[in-house]
This record gives C-alpha cells, structure tokens and sequence, in this order.
C-alpha cells in the first residue's frame, strides 16, 4: 500500500495536474475566495521584508498577546486548584481518601469527552467567537468554587470547568497557526504557552496573598472568585477582538490581509472552510501522525497531571509551610518559560524541532530523576528537582506546532487540535490517580511514574520524526524533488488554498 495515501481522492476533481489550478470549488478554502475577491488591491509592499517584518508585529500585539493571557488563564484555573489543597479545600469540603485525585481526574475526563464535539464546533463555528464563549462559561465555573460545601459539588464544578476549557487549546493552536509561516509559528506557539509559566507564578503569588484572608469566608474561596470573574471580564475583550480569521482582522487594511496571505501560503495547510468534509476527518482518524503524536502527548500528561495537581503538596511534604510552599513554586514557572523560549526559537532558526523537544524533555527527565530517587530529607534536591521537571513542558508547544504546522486541509486541522488536547487531558487524568493516599508524605509510586511515562515519551518523537523522513523521502522519489514548495512563495494560489490535506497534495513535505 502507498504508506502516503491512505484517502484516494480524485485528483482531477480537486487540482488539474496541467495547471494546479482547483477545479472544485466546495473544497477551497476561505482565503483563496477573499484572493479572488481582492485581486485589484496593491500587494507591492509583499517584497519588502520591512513591511511583512511589521506585519508579524501586528498580529503578535493583536492576536498572540490575547492568546498568551488567555492560557495562562487555562492553566491558572489548573494550578489554583493545586494551591487550593494546602489552603484547606479538602478540610473545608470534608474530604476523604483520594476524594480530592478523584476530583482532579474529573476535570480531565470531562476534558477528553469534549474533544469529540469541539472538533465539530470549532470546523462548523467562528473559532475567536468559540473561544469567547467557552472562556465566558468557564470563568463563571471557575467562580461556582466559592460556592461549594461538599464533594459532589466539587465534582460538579470540576467537570463544567472541564468542558468548557477543553475548547481552549485547541483554538489556540488553531488561531495563530493562520498567520505565519511554518517555521514562524514555533515561537508563536512557545510565546502563548510561556502563560503556563505565568500561571505557576501568578498562582503562588495569589495563594500566598489569599492564605492571609480570615474570616468565615475562607481564602480559596475569594481566590477561585476573583480569578473566574477576571476570566469573565477578559472573554467579552475576546470577543469582540481577537479575529477568527486573517480575512476578518479588524486592525489589518485589504492590503495588508492580501500580503499575509501571499506570505503563508507556502505552508499550503489552508486558513479556514467551514463546509464539513467527512473524508478529511476519516483521513485524521487513519493518519499515523495523530497516533505518534498522541501516545507521545498522553505519556508527557500523565507526569504533567502530577506535577501540576500535586507539586504544592509534594513541596509542602518536604516540611514547608503552605505559604512559603506557595512562593518557592514561582520559580518553577520560569523554567517553564525557559524551556518553552528554547525549544521555540531554537526550533524557529535551526529547524529540527524534534531536536530541541528531546533536549527540554531530557531536562524534565532528569529532574524527575531526582524527584524519584533522591532521600525525603533532602529538601534542597528534591526543590532543585520540582524545578528541573518543569523543564519538559517546553515541549509541548513544539510538538504541537509540529503537527498542526504538518496538517493540511480546515477540517483535518480541526480534529487534531482537538485530539491533541484529549491526548494531553488523558495523561493528566491518569497522574493524579497516582498519588495515592496511604503513600503519605513521600508518594513513591507518583515520583517513580513521572520517570517512566517521561522517558517512554522520548521515544514517540523518535517514532514521528522517523515517519516524517520516510515519508518524504517516498515522495521525493515519485514527484521529483521539484515539488518541494513548502519553503518558498512561488506555490500558485489556487494550489495553496485548494483546501487539499497534507495526504492529498503531492507537493507537501513534513517538517522535522
């Protein structure tokens, strides 16, 4: 079997191998009709570095700075509930057992679920619109926790909060992917994903702030209040301007949207087609990308699970206080940051992104080395290591804007972001489960699976990048080194917005 085709689609109903020019018109995409409608608009400034330089620029101010606060929000709801646990949530609700892992898992599980109908909504929806409303609810979820008085109004919360942030991932991978190039979208992606780092420092400074709150209204409390109605407030500025697509940015003039255009069409992964195309989805369920990828994801979420829903508990168990516990887990937020930065910009100026992914893992394993082996009673190794952990969460941006950047075709894309968060949730909702009450203060089993899963993960982008290389490989052979256009300008339009998947499109090569 052609390992490159797994959907044979028609190819003189698509593109005419004479002239690349698209045939059929219900599969292109959204961009080649406003190219279409714009033909008569000045694109001079397209040669001039200067001017796309300055483009870029807009979109960062406008569209990757909305992004950036909008996943630090997503992961700060994640980490609050970690502080939460040393701030007295379990003696205030009544927990017992593994009532508060059990919770934790929920929010998880409730997050995979909606990986199947968000690939639906964000192909059939505007996606900026989507993401307004889902952080909307989600903020008005994450307010509910004020509220609560027991465990089953805990899980009840914890599985709203779930669904409504499952949504935002994936837009987010979806929304800065239009606007750049391949190799430009790595540090896009690691600049949004630095707000995991800012929520880990955010989060310590405002547990610490609110463990000085008395009264009857406890801290956790006012903390999960003010940070939801701050979310709330923050999803109507979503709203009205982060663009759903380059055609319908508001701070961008005709020119300036006909020039991105021109200027990412190399990438030929399309911009948007709301028209539902089943063989596209079939075609993502079949590719091996999104299973490579996926268990690779899955592994890394199951240690991340740990770190992010106990790492308060396993720094307090080292015989800190919650308070002090609270501010000596700032720092973990800027290896976060770090690592992201690294991977990104290493990944945006001497390519191999698989490379650099392996390096901030190998870091993040080593770290989780040290969490598993080293004595209890050193509490300065055992700090040293929570830190170096956080080392691996630098490459998940990577990863992900290497197979979003490595998908072609609106409604592929869509499934992938989608599934690439469920693969993550999975692995966040096994980690907690790990951590078993009858292992107090020292929860072995919890250290020894980070060291594992982490390691086991390496393997997965040596599988991808392997697959990546063969596959090229297989193509250059049949077309001809020739079509390899992903890297330049002078693809035609009608072939870069065909709306043609990375399967589809003979001329498509996987970057590694």
């Amino acid at each position: 079997m052609d390992i490159d085709s797994k959907l044979d689609v028609p190819r003189q109903e698509v593109v005419d191998s004479a002239s690349s020019s698209v045939v059929n018109e219900k599969t292109v995409d959204d961009a080649l009709v406003f190219l279409r409608q714009h033909q008569d608009v000045e694109t001079s400034g397209a040669q001039v570095p200067a001017y796309v330089r300055r483009l870029r620029r807009k979109v960062d101010l406008y569209v990757i700075s909305f992004l950036t606060v909008c996943y630090t929000l997503n992961f700060l709801d994640k980490v609050l509930y970690n502080y939460a646990n040393v701030m007295g949530i379990s003696r205030s609700l009544h927990l017992t057992g593994n009532d508060f892992s059990n919770a934790a898992s929920a929010f998880y599980i409730a997050d995979t679920v909606a990986g199947v109908p968000n690939t639906f909504l964000l192909q059939l929806l505007p996606t900026g619109k989507w993401l307004s409303i889902c952080l909307l609810c989600w903020g008005i979820s994450t307010s509910c926790h004020a509220a609560l008085q027991n465990y089953g109004g805990l899980l009840t919360v914890r599985v709203l909060s779930g669904l409504f942030e499952s949504c935002v991932p994936s837009a987010l991978m979806l929304l800065s992917s239009q606007y750049f190039t391949r190799r430009e979208q790595a540090t896009r992606f690691s600049v949004w994903y630095c707000g995991l780092g800012f929520g880990q420092i955010l989060g310590g400074l405002i547990s610490f702030a609110f463990q000085y709150v008395t009264g009857s209204f406890e801290g956790w409390r006012i903390m999960f209040l003010a940070v939801g109605l701050f979310t709330v407030l923050f999803s109507i500025a979503v709203f009205f301007l982060v663009p759903d697509t380059p055609m319908k940015a508001w701070f961008l003039t005709d020119e300036e949207k006909v020039i991105l255009l021109q200027h990412v069409k190399a990438n030929q992964t399309g911009i948007e087609n709301a028209r539902f195309q089943p063989k596209q989805l079939w075609e993502g369920v079949t590719d091996f990308q999104i299973w490579a990828i996926g268990a690779t994801l899955l592994l890394q979420g199951t240690g991340g699970g740990v770190v992010t829903t106990y790492s308060s508990t396993l720094v307090a168990s080292f015989g800190f206080t919650p308070k002090i516990s609270a501010l000596l887990l700032m720092p973990s937020g800027l290896v976060s940051i770090a690592a992201a930065l690294v991977a990104g910009i290493g990944s945006r100026y001497y390519g191999h992104r698989w490379a650099f992914s392996l390096f901030v893992a190998a870091v993040g394993i080593a770290g989780a080395a040290m969490l598993a082996y080293i004595p209890h009673g050193n509490r300065a190794g055992l700090l040293a290591s929570i830190y170096l952990v956080n080392s691996l969460t630098g490459a998940g941006p990577t990863e992900y804007q290497w197979v979003l950047g490595n998908t072609a075709g609106h409604n592929k894309r869509a499934f992938f972001s989608a599934m690439l968060n469920s693969a993550f949730s999975i692995g966040n909702l096994v980690g907690p489960q790990t951590f078993k009450a009858s292992e107090r203060p020292t929860y072995q089993t919890a250290r020894v699976s980070l060291v594992g899963t982490w390691s086991a993960s390496a393997g997965g982008i040596l599988i991808l990048v392997v697959y990546y290389v063969l596959v090229n490989r297989h193509r250059s052979r049949k077309a001809g080194p020739e079509a390899e256009t992903n890297d330049t300008s002078d693809v035609e339009d009608s072939k870069a917005f065909a709306g043609l998947t990375d399967k589809q499109n003979p001329a498509f090569r996987y970057q590694y």
